[in-house]
């Protein structure tokens, strides 16, 4: 009796892990759909539960073909995983060329520091400090309300230009910049209560580089409707919000970009891959290393979801994960220099363009419906 419950145990317990391997192919927004993109390092982990349980089962009971089953499937699903994940590791082919630094020579470089601080966090003398040692170039924050304006004002004498927006509830965004500055203007691409960051800069012995920074709308974030009941917001305004971002640099090929910011979705994803897709932009993190940033508390469960995008004619110096005191999230440090453009911009698929478009679509009505309550 106790090998049939076991059995049963297995059985469902592995069909539930095929089914949440597989419910992010589901062309939906839903929030409970998409959020299962999320976990696939743990869920690959956790693999080991059903593998331990099916060598018990086997051992008490002699190994037969339902065994030799399961055992495959749970491969498969492990593979599956795996092939989302290695592509950010270094068994990887790297996507952004690895600078060559002669011993000696004044390479010119950009220094990026991109980090969600978290609203409610009050550490400023530690974040500024941790800015002052990273000693950036540029700095995109993100979460700024009034309080960290005031935390932070020390920036404003240390960066000569600056471009972005103070808001409360997680919404502020702000570049700090010793670059100068060509053209600045906040975006608001999707909805009236998220403003994204695009300036240019003169960035010496480099020329005109176009940047973004931006922190759409996270699927899942819990919202109060006038009822005053919950809901849970899904991913079209996020989605919408890349595609939108990735038509800007569609738009404009030619000139070198950097996209950054808390993207709210992991390296891996469909979205940010059909963002990379239609932006030709490159992850410097692909055949490195993973970063995961959030949740700067639990590292059993963490997440790639701050990101860092350069178009083609970068080099890679370095770039790692520092800590942010006091937020929930890690910020990212990462050192850029010029080099030769490897190849020329590919078109995206029509299929692509289409599927872009839908998503804008919807973006645009889920934000509307959100910003009239």
């Amino acid at each position: 009796m106790l090998l049939k419950l076991l059995l049963w145990v297995i059985r469902l317990l592995v069909l539930l892990m095929v089914v949440v391997a597989l419910l992010p192919l589901i062309p939906s927004g839903q929030w409970w759909i998409r959020l299962w993109d999320f976990p696939r390092l743990q869920l690959t982990g956790l693999l080991a539960v059903p593998v331990l349980l099916l060598g018990l089962h086997a051992w008490l009971q002699r190994p037969h073909k339902e065994h030799a089953m399961w055992g495959v499937v749970i491969l498969a699903i492990a593979g599956w995983h795996l092939m989302h994940i290695l592509p950010f590791t270094s068994v990887w082919a790297t996507e952004v060329p690895t600078a060559e630094v002669e011993p000696g020579e004044n390479q010119t470089t950009i220094k990026v520091l991109t980090a969600n601080v978290t609203y409610s966090n009050d550490h400023f003398e530690e974040v500024l400090s941790m800015i002052r040692r990273e000693d950036p170039d540029l700095v995109l924050l993100i979460e700024v309300d009034s309080a960290w304006e005031d935390g932070l004002s020390a920036l404003d004498e240390e960066y000569s230009h600056g471009v972005g927006e103070i808001r409360g509830e997680g919404l502020g965004i702000m570049l700090w910049s010793r670059i100068p500055l060509l053209e600045q203007e906040v975006k608001y691409l999707v909805s009236e209560r998220r403003p994204s960051v695009f300036a240019t800069l003169d960035a010496p012995g480099i020329g005109p580089v176009r940047f973004v920074g931006a922190h759409p709308v996270p699927p899942g974030l819990e919202e109060r409707k006038v009822s005053s009941e919950e809901e849970r917001r899904d991913s079209r305004e996020r989605d919408a919000e890349l595609m939108l971002i990735a038509r800007h640099v569609e738009k404009d090929p030619d000139n070198r970009w950097i996209v950054t910011g808390d993207f709210n979705d992991v390296a891996w994803s469909d979205t940010t891959n059909l963002f990379a897709d239609l932006s030709d932009l490159k992850d410097p993190r692909r055949g490195r290393r993973l970063l995961s940033t959030y949740h700067a508390e639990y590292p059993w469960w963490r997440y790639p979801i701050d990101h860092l995008f350069v178009s083609d004619g970068f080099h890679l110096i370095d770039i790692d994960r520092v800590e942010v005191e006091g937020s929930d999230h890690f910020g990212l440090s990462t050192t850029l220099t010029i080099g030769r453009k490897d190849h020329g911009k590919p078109e995206a698929s029509a299929e692509e363009e289409q599927e872009a478009q839908e998503m804008v679509e919807e973006g645009a009505e889920d934000a509307a419906e959100h910003d009239g309550r």
